[in-house]
């Protein structure tokens, strides 16, 4: 499954019931510390390829209390409070409701946090409190917009990770009919964004777990082989932030549909000043002619810095 994208209620694409509410089928999230109010999350679009293999998006309301499970090859990952990887409860998808509608707690946090880099644009997650800078044509999502990818098999859509507050890429870069049922899917180029990774137990498992489950979860499912993982090494980035970095990448996807390709994904983890974990991630399509260059990625991981927003 391409990176998950659907659209806040807290990792795009109004074509599919949500994900969490089953017809017949009204069960407690397993992840929410408590059963969150009735709330409606659209689906957003998201990037692509054949059935599952597409990136869904949430949109998670102020009420809704989320928690991110992200389980990748036996590794359970918690992030706490709304952040990035949250798995929220019962939903009801409806096509009618819009982001403006499901306003955050706080819709101004991080508005005033200026780009490091003269022309582009900053990316803040303020329930993390974390920004980083994206080109000029990226389009940065709401502040309770949620990526995430699951297994295509999985029939409660378990996120295996996510990232919350994104920016996405060229949103409708491939467009593709794959279950021919009339509707048209639209596939991103790519998309960057943070989370939280609260009982993680080091960065650098962080960012070997959750760069690998990206590509995985988002071009090579069900082949875990396809996906190559690079060393951890440890980084820094231009305001001093200190972690661990990893890279993933696939090779030899079976391209049974228009818009499915290749993937790489870069994932930072480093400590919150609370002493949690936290993440931010980069992934998109490889081998492809509009592939985002490595240096540019790195360009935007150097950005990444913790800022403060405020409640006022």
């Amino acid at each position: 499954m391409w990176p998950g994208q659907q659209q806040p209620t807290g990792g795009t694409d109004p074509r599919q019931p949500n994900p969490y509410q089953r017809p017949g089928h009204h069960q407690a999230d397993p992840y929410a510390r408590q059963q969150p109010p009735p709330w409606q999350a659209p689906v957003a679009a998201a990037p692509a390829g054949d059935g599952g293999r597409r990136t869904k998006v949430i949109a998670v309301t102020a009420a809704a209390a989320v928690v991110l499970a992200a389980t990748v090859t036996g590794a359970v990952l918690l992030g706490g409070g709304s952040d990035g990887g949250a798995a929220p409860g019962p939903a009801t998808a409806s096509a009618s409701a819009s982001p403006s509608a499901l306003a955050p707690r706080n819709p101004r946090a991080g508005t005033g946090v200026r780009p490091t880099v003269p022309g582009w644009k900053a990316v803040v997650n303020a329930d993390k409190g974390i920004a980083f800078d994206v080109p000029a044509d990226w389009a940065p999502q709401s502040p309770d917009w949620v990526s995430y990818v699951s297994e295509d098999t999985d029939p409660d859509d378990k996120p295996l990770v996510a990232m919350k507050a994104p920016a996405v890429l060229k949103e409708k870069w491939c467009s593709d009919d794959t279950d021919r049922d009339g509707h048209v899917d639209d596939t991103s180029l790519a998309s960057a964004g943070s989370r939280g990774n609260n009982g993680a137990k080091s960065t650098e498992e962080i960012a070997r777990t959750d760069s690998a489950a990206w590509v995985y979860g988002a071009y090579t499912q069900p082949d875990h082989k396809k996906v190559t993982a690079g060393p951890v090494t440890s980084f820094t980035t231009a305001s001093g932030l200190t972690g661990s970095l990893a890279t993933a990448q696939s090779s030899g996807v079976q391209r049974r549909h228009k818009c499915d390709s290749d993937g790489k994904a870069t994932t930072f983890a480093f400590r919150t000043p609370d002493g949690g974990f936290a993440s931010w991630s980069f992934v998109g399509a490889k081998g492809v002619k509009e592939e985002v260059p490595d240096a540019i990625v790195r360009r935007i991981l150097a950005t990444v810095r913790l800022v403060r927003t405020g409640d006022s």
